[in-house]
């Protein structure tokens, strides 16, 4: 049978679909693009923003719709966070939450047998345990992540997702050293360690902490690059900072979530920290860590933000200048504190100021991107364009292009940078 994923969101359900798709390999399934016919379709859904359910639920319908013999699977963190709302998506034959992904087989299979829908979704509970989701390889990546860690205990006012995922657990050192061991033997040379609240991991285990998983990766015979998901600010103190600095593999792009550059609604949030402590961070990083990348996550339209308090937050990341920023409206998400705030901002004024953030933030991007033309920097290249040019990226991230006769997929190789158009760095390889 041919299984097909569709999967939204972060890079955690990435590599759950990963793992997944792994899995029904193992016992007999060949596994196609979703692009393609297949007898079972498994869409892995996101519930951070409204969006992310409604594009889960038109997946669905869509899937049923153009072959209606298939076997529909909707998973992922949309059932999980709000189960009734699923169990009414009739045209998904199996619902199952995030928590029981290791049952997907065994539901396909009783779903084969009985031909009755089913519905499985087991609420996340104080004390379990790391799902023990494993990988190989990742399709079609020159870089594989690694999920060491899942869940958050953060309770920020907007957010959804400690219900959706439960309480932070983290993968043994052990079980992320063998993955990190069958991702090199594999030919992978860089790995991004992913997970819902990356920086908290360890706090649930004995005596092991977040530098402690990092390291154990960067100790990887093959492995030459390591990479992290996004950070919480709090988290990146100066004990966690001079770990990092002492790993050669590591690289130096920090995804450090703001939020916002406004102290008042930094609080109204439930966040953490302050924009000055923020700062003083990005201060920090960039004075330890050669051509350290800084990039975030910076929200518009809170419930009672100002426009003087978003012009407040947009002055903070000129401030800050940071390499890239992932700019987005404010979504309601039902069962958050926030969802009950006074003084919503319409969603007309949320585009404007999204629309107005993303165009000073991307002149901010390239004016840090046109900072590395003249230098010379290792480019591990992760495609190649139809006109002959390899593509990949810098330590810090930085995208680079090449016109070369080889190909380059998945070779490292130090280029000159010279020029900067259409969002890339152009230069020539360094013999």
């Amino acid at each position: 049978m041919k299984a097909a994923f569709y999967t939204l969101g972060c890079k955690v359900n990435q590599y759950e679909s990963q793992a997944m798709g792994e899995f029904l390999r193992k016992n007999g399934f060949e596994t196609v693009p979703h692009t393609e016919k297949a007898d079972i379709y498994i869409i892995n859904s996101c519930t951070v923003t409204g969006t992310g359910d409604k594009k889960s639920r038109q997946a669905v319908r869509r899937f049923k719709r153009m072959y209606p013999d298939c076997i529909t699977v909707l998973t992922g963190c949309m059932p999980q966070a709000y189960p009734e709302k699923a169990k009414e998506l009739t045209q998904a034959d199996i619902v199952m939450g995030n928590r029981n992904n290791t049952e997907l087989l065994r539901l396909i299979e009783e779903y084969i047998r009985q031909g009755k829908r089913i519905f499985n979704v087991c609420t996340h509970e104080i004390g379990e345990k790391f799902s023990g989701d494993t990988i190989t390889s990742f399709e079609e990546r020159t870089r594989a992540f690694l999920k060491i860690q899942d869940g958050c205990n953060r309770r920020c006012s907007y957010c959804i997702i400690p219900t959706s995922r439960g309480f932070v657990r983290s993968k043994p050192l052990d079980e992320i050293k063998e993955e990190a061991k069958h991702l090199a033997e594999s030919g992978y040379k860089e790995i991004v360690l992913v997970g819902i609240n990356l920086s908290s991991y360890g706090r649930d285990l004995k005596n092991v902490t977040f530098p402690m998983a990092v390291e154990a990766v960067c100790e990887t015979e093959g492995i030459e690059r390591v990479r992290l998901g996004s950070l919480e600010p709090d988290h990146i103190t100066d004990d966690v900072i001079d770990a990092l600095a002492s790993l050669k593999k590591f690289c130096p792009q920090f995804h450090i979530s703001l939020q916002s550059g406004c102290d008042k609604t930094l609080k109204a949030m439930n966040r953490h920290y302050t924009a000055q402590e923020y700062y003083d961070l990005c201060v920090k990083l960039r004075d330890k860590f050669r051509n350290a990348s800084l990039t975030t996550d910076f929200m518009v339209g809170f419930p009672g933000e100002t426009n003087e308090d978003f012009e407040e937050s947009l002055r903070f990341c000129e401030k800050v200048g940071f390499e890239k920023v992932h700019v987005f409206p404010y979504s309601r998400r039902p069962r958050t504190k926030a969802d009950k705030m006074e003084n919503q901002i319409e969603k007309s004024e949320k585009e404007r100021r999204a629309a107005r953030a993303i165009e000073v933030c991307e002149k901010i991007r390239e004016e840090k991107i046109r900072e590395a033309l003249g230098t010379s920097e290792e480019v591990l290249f992760e495609s190649r364009t139809h006109d002959g040019f390899s593509e990949g990226y810098t330590e810090n991230y930085t995208p680079v292009r090449v016109k070369a006769d080889d190909c380059l997929i998945g070779k490292i190789a130090k280029v000159k940078l010279s020029e900067y158009r259409d969002g890339y760095c152009y230069g020539e390889i360094e013999e």
